[in-house]
């Protein structure tokens, strides 16, 4: 008899697995390859770490992306298992260089992760002559290895000397950046959209010194894929959590999804659709030093656009007529 078809779920976490693989080797291959130091190996990690010190501006300095890496195969089989697209609204000219707002975080950003850091959803045919980087925190480029992989798939330091080299060598380059930041994984839960924008204004400062239009995005379903314990400000958990936030620069997050049985608990995100929409480019003037007046007021125009935006797509993915977005 032929073998019977696997479900879709069970190739859907085989597939999901991946990476998570490829990050646990590099993760438990780090001390195993300094452990090299001591037999007659030795060479090769002296040599790695040699030419990690010669290299230890490359992330600063625009990266080191692979087009190998980001048409991986396995890119797709993930687009797949939720489903992941991506949505134009309007063509980004590659004369200009932008600062893309991604919102919302979410636990893990998948949306943000398929289709900025690989091919698998067509960014390059989507916005051809536009190079896409995503920012995430400085210290992961700090740790051989991940760094590789990191740079490998266009991701970039959010350290503002990276940002700052991205938008001032040449044009068409694309800098998203997760606005809410690590503080926005508590806000992830099914059912909400609130993203903390108000005060954070840096990246319209740093649009404004280089003249890079701001894109608005939003991504519905980011915090859809699954459930999260949430804790009250004043139990040891959530203060817990805020010290290891201290430490590790991100937050430890209780959360579950479906298991290896669709109606069973687990660690997998659930199938849902995650859309991220691209909005219409904000133009911003190139000033040197701009004053808080204008980074007020070019902030303000950049939440009124994303709030449009919001509003234009939130029926036709999965959102009702009466959700509200909201900024803390």
């Amino acid at each position: 008899m032929p073998c019977s078809k696997k479900p879709d779920y069970l190739q859907g976490l085989s597939l999901l697995q991946w990476p998570l693989s490829y990050l646990a080797v590099f993760w438990i291959g780090q001390p195993l390859f300094l452990c090299l130091l001591f037999t007659p190996l030795w060479l090769l990690p002296t040599l790695y770490f040699v030419w990690l010190f010669l290299d230890w501006k490359t992330p600063n300095q625009g990266g080191r992306r692979s087009a190998w890496v980001r048409n991986w195969s396995i890119w797709t089989h993930i687009r797949d298992y939720f489903p992941i697209t991506i949505q134009k609204t309007k063509d980004l000219s590659p004369s200009q260089n932008y600062v893309m707002g991604v919102h919302p975080h979410g636990l893990l950003t998948f949306g943000a992760f398929c289709n900025f850091c690989t091919e698998s959803t067509g960014f390059s045919k989507t916005f051809p002559g536009i190079t896409p980087h995503l920012a995430t925190l400085s210290w992961f480029f700090k740790i051989p290895f991940i760094r590789e992989y990191l740079m490998a798939k266009g991701v970039c330091s959010v350290g503002q000397p990276s940002l700052d080299y991205l938008l001032s060598h040449g044009t068409g380059n694309l800098v998203g950046i997760v606005v809410g930041g690590v503080g926005e994984a508590l806000q992830s839960v099914p059912n909400t959209t609130t993203l903390i924008l108000q005060k954070r204004k840096g990246f319209v400062r740093t649009a404004l010194r280089h003249g890079a239009h701001l894109v608005p995005t939003f991504t519905f379903g980011e915090t859809e894929v699954y459930d999260q314990v949430l804790f009250h400000e004043d139990s040891w958990m959530y203060k817990f959590q805020s010290c290891f936030r201290r430490i590790f620069g991100f937050y430890f997050c209780i959360f579950y999804g479906q298991g290896f049985h669709q109606d069973s608990l687990g660690l997998l995100p659930y199938h849902r659709p995650i859309v991220t929409v691209v909005g219409e480019p904000l133009p911003l003037p190139r000033v040197e030093n701009p004053s808080p007046e204008m980074v007020d007021k070019y902030h303000a125009l950049y939440m009124d656009a994303l709030h449009k935006l919001f509003d234009q797509h939130k029926v036709q993915n999965g959102c009702s007529d009466t959700q509200k977005l909201l900024f803390v």
